[in-house]
């Protein structure tokens, strides 16, 4: 997949766990303490690909566990993550799950996680055993957040990416495109959607799992190739999620949300996220 990806051009960011957890998963997969893993994840940041922070590893971590974690990925690649993502199969997400929200948005979400078998997120509370916030802070400048079906990021959040004051452990957050799996990735990026935000000259973060439909008996998808090569054949910026948002700044300024700001985007992004089901 990612050889498919270099040979187009297309450079992204792809995020990793760098510690072996000792639990049973809810959502698994290889971490950094596989030695080929690690050698391919090393390989594909020689080629210009971004490696992200998924947390320490697939499952909860302690804040000891967690600092260990960042202190690993500074050594295998040379720096602390410049950008993550919360995993939700990992209760020390920070303002995660219903914690994305505020007002009667956040008491909804937080109705609609129990009834789904979702607990919170407590990475970002003081005292609490999984805290890591001011960490967070200190090592990582962007985190992810909300994520919405239109393939213009930008023009669905046009403020990233922003401080929160209401969310300080978190140095800037960026919005994404949703694609978490094949089908969703691949109606977002329509050949239409592609025209479109090229006449917009907008700006795409597409968020997704590799691993949930995106090859077909050890090949790429075919629709997912033909769209990519297409994709890659225009006039675009094909870029890992750090630099795109270190050039915005670079050219726009930091940017601190407003309140009307933040619930614009909640309720946006709630609207959707009822209809697919909590993370």
């Amino acid at each position: 997949m990612y050889e498919f990806l270099a040979d187009k051009g297309l450079r992204t960011t792809k995020s990793v766990w760098p510690l072996a957890g000792k639990e049973v998963p809810r959502i698994g997969g290889s971490t950094c303490e596989d030695p080929e893993y690690l050698r391919w994840t090393l390989n594909l940041q020689a080629q210009g690909f971004e490696i992200g922070y998924h947390l320490a590893t697939y499952h909860t971590s302690s804040r000891d566990q967690t600092l260990r974690g960042l202190e690993r990925f500074q050594e295998l690649y040379g720096q602390f993550p410049r950008s993550m993502a919360n995993h939700s199969g990992c209760d020390e997400g920070i303002y995660w799950g219903f914690d994305r929200l505020t007002g009667y948005r956040r008491l909804l979400y937080k109705q609609w996680m129990r009834l789904h078998g979702r607990g919170a997120h407590r990475g970002h509370r003081k005292g609490d055993p999984l805290f890591w916030g001011d960490i967070c802070r200190d090592r990582i400048e962007y985190v992810r957040s909300f994520q919405f079906s239109d393939i213009n990021t930008l023009a669905g959040c046009p403020m990233m990416p922003y401080h929160d004051p209401g969310r300080p452990f978190v140095n800037q957050w960026f919005a994404s495109s949703e694609g978490a799996e094949i089908n969703a990735f691949n109606r977002c990026v329509s050949e239409a959607n592609q025209d479109r935000l090229e006449e917009e000259g907008g700006a795409c973060i597409m968020y997704t799992h590799l691993a949930s439909g995106f090859s077909e008996d050890g090949r790429v998808q075919a629709r997912f190739a033909e769209l990519m090569d297409r994709l890659s054949r225009k006039n675009g910026w094909f870029v890992p999620v750090n630099t795109l948002l270190d050039y915005i700044v670079e050219q726009r300024g930091p940017h601190d949300l407003l309140p009307a700001e933040r619930r614009r985007l909640e309720h946006r992004w709630l609207a959707g996220k009822l209809k697919t089901g909590p993370s």
